[in-house]
């Protein structure tokens, strides 16, 4: 049993973090498209 909720833990924490990088690169292209909009780059 334990060994199961280890394995479900760390898949969890892999997803986590797999979400947060969609998360942050998802922001990146937010604030890119707002500077394109103003004309900043």
């Amino acid at each position: 049993m334990k060994s199961e909720m280890a394995k479900r833990r760390k898949a969890l924490e892999k997803e986590n973090a797999r979400l947060k990088k969609m998360v942050a690169e998802q922001a990146l292209d937010m604030e890119t498209l707002k500077a394109a909009g103003k004309g900043n780059w």
